[in-house]
């Protein structure tokens, strides 16, 4: 199968112009699986509740979530796109997996970064992956990465392919991404974004582009420039993310001993 991820800079509060880039983009593309960047539609740097209140929307009745669904049915894709969710009176930094049979389902990010504790809560969806008809799908969103337990949870969950809608600003996932691919013998499609923000004075925002797909085996199948926009992508074979052999005598999931790691629960 063809999976790919979108890379553009997407401009704060420009839903409707956003929203257009991406529809462009996808148009003439042939592929099963497409992975968007976190909060792709909005911007990043928020920096007020008001404005995390007016651009937030409802998933899945929310207009963002509603075109996802339609163009993911329209061109017989899945894909996975980052949305800043409102849910009563909270706000979520959320992804949402959409195919071509609709709205499929939300994943809220456990692990928030820097500002985002200022406006969102913390996710209470836990990891999860869905069997589509393509393949297991994972999702986490940018500084999950940063938790090895985020990536083996989706592996122990049966994730063949972990999206990672993302805003890096940090220069160490695409590389270490590399490594938590090899350790849980699955692919990663990595959608980070390109540009800059500055809507707090003094405090601006460069993003690091350098999307990927990575496989099982840890090699980067495509990368991304810096501070290209584009949307890329490759050939995956999602099986081969359910061999976790590495020779005749060892397994990386059956060579686990969970018994032995216990300090993980106690701290």
């Amino acid at each position: 199968m063809k999976a790919g991820f979108y890379q553009f800079n997407p401009i704060f509060g420009k839903k409707d112009e956003n929203i257009k880039k991406v529809l462009s983009a996808v148009k003439p593309v042939e592929l099963e699986l497409l992975v968007l960047p976190e909060f792709f539609a909005t911007g990043y740097q928020f920096i007020s509740s008001d404005e995390v209140t007016s651009l937030s929307e409802p998933i899945p009745k929310g207009h963002t979530t509603e075109f996802l669904a339609d163009l993911s049915h329209k061109k017989g894709i899945y894909m996975v796109a980052g949305i800043a969710e409102k849910d009563g009176d909270k706000f979520y930094n959320s992804a949402v997996l959409t195919g071509p049979e609709g709205f499929i389902g939300v994943y809220r990010k456990t692990h928030l970064y820097h500002e985002e504790k200022l406006y969102f809560t913390p996710g209470d969806t836990g990891f999860k992956v869905w069997d589509t008809k393509i393949c297991r799908i994972g999702i986490m969103i940018c500084y999950d990465w940063f938790f090895p337990e985020a990536m083996r949870s989706l592996s122990l969950l049966g994730a063949d392919v972990v999206a990672h809608p993302a805003n890096l600003v940090l220069p160490h996932c695409p590389d270490a991404m590399l490594t938590r691919c090899l350790e849980n013998r699955v692919y990663s499609v990595t959608a980070n974004r390109t540009g800059s923000e500055e809507r707090k004075e003094g405090q601006p925002l460069t993003f690091i582009g350098k999307s990927e797909i990575v496989s099982p085996r840890g090699n980067i199948l495509v990368r991304a420039s810096a501070d290209e926009e584009g949307l890329l992508v490759a050939d995956i074979d999602p099986k081969t993310a359910r061999n976790k052999a590495l020779n005749p005598l060892n397994d990386i999931i059956k060579d686990r001993r969970p018994d032995i790691y216990k300090p993980l629960l106690e701290k």
